[in-house]
């Protein structure tokens, strides 16, 4: 990113601040009131005050703790389930229903449940966090896997590579952009979660603190929440981005060749592995003959449409 670009974004935060300390200061009531507002100058006073307490990062830690916990177990078996169900007929079967069911009910809707089913609150607060990423990221891989065109796949067998190859250097490298689409989706719904059941049924945590400050009338307080939960979640949101980048650093950008670039770039990913690999039989075409074979079938399989992938038993 440019320098013009981060000065666009920093005067966009800094107009919303100087916006928010003038309609607060001024007590304007139009439609909106803003007189009972905090102003940005006793915000940020409260914040000073608030990083100095021990308190504030027991808080801190404890909502990081839930979050990474329910996410990681979000992520692992989201994208295992999604992957399941986009491959196999039997998974589609048993799971599918039992998914699209579930998946409308609000993961905050479950704090009963969970309140019934565990033990602690604390475990039900990670339950409700999982519950909240799962599905963002198994809708996400299940589609991603299926898009996946059977050139790819059909390759792999012709080169002498099994099923499990096919998952491991195929349809789990191709579905990596689509798979952290879901997660970068689940982090942010994950967060909205966990400080609505730290809200609810919390004993520590940035929601449980945030609405304490409610109920004994502390608004600068509540202000101060607000922007750690905005804070945390732009720093983890961006995380995930980072991570997405770095795994996927192997396809070529939009600009770099569009669909053709990439299906070149997952052929012969998939042609080095396989080349590389004790398990495959030895062939006497070189690793640049098996990358250029697959660049042609990437050019030949690029321009059509891609046919939907069925599950297979």
């Amino acid at each position: 990113m440019n320098a013009g670009r981060r000065l666009v974004r920093a005067g966009s935060l800094a107009a919303a601040l100087l916006l928010w300390q003038l309609l607060t200061s001024l007590d304007v009531n139009l439609w909106l009131r803003f007189e009972q507002f905090p102003t940005v100058v006793e915000v940020a006073s409260a914040f000073a005050d608030r990083v100095g307490t021990t308190t504030y990062w027991q808080d801190l830690g404890h909502s990081l703790g839930r979050i990474t916990v329910g996410f990681l177990l979000a992520a692992v078996l989201g994208v295992a389930a999604g992957t399941a169900v986009a491959r196999s007929r039997w998974a589609a079967d048993l799971l599918g229903p039992l998914v699209e069911v579930v998946r409308p009910v609000p993961a905050i809707a479950l704090v009963p449940v969970a309140i019934l089913l565990l033990p602690t609150n604390e475990q039900g607060i990670v339950f409700i966090t999982f519950t909240a990423a799962f599905f963002p990221v198994l809708v996400s891989t299940r589609h991603a896997v299926r898009a996946l065109t059977p050139a790819w796949e059909e390759a792999v067998l012709t080169m002498g590579g099994g099923r499990l190859r096919v998952l491991r250097s195929v349809v789990l490298p191709g579905a990596l952009p689509g798979v952290f689409g879901g997660l970068s989706v689940g982090i942010g719904v994950a967060w909205i979660c966990v400080i609505s059941a730290e809200m609810i049924s919390g004993e520590y945590g940035v929601g449980y603190r945030t609405w304490q400050d409610y109920t004994v009338v502390d608004y600068p307080g509540v202000f101060v929440g607000m922007a750690t939960i905005g804070g945390l979640g732009w720093l983890t949101s961006t995380a995930v981005e980072f991570l997405g980048r770095r795994a996927t650093s192997w396809l070529p950008r939009p600009t770099a060749g569009g669909a053709a670039g990439t299906s070149r770039a997952l052929f012969r990913r998939a042609a080095r592995v396989t080349r590389t690999t004790p398990e495959f039989p030895a062939h006497s075409d070189t690793d640049a003959d098996a990358g250029a074979k697959a660049g042609v079938l990437a050019d030949a399989a690029a321009p059509t449409a891609i046919p939907r992938k069925e599950p297979v038993p």
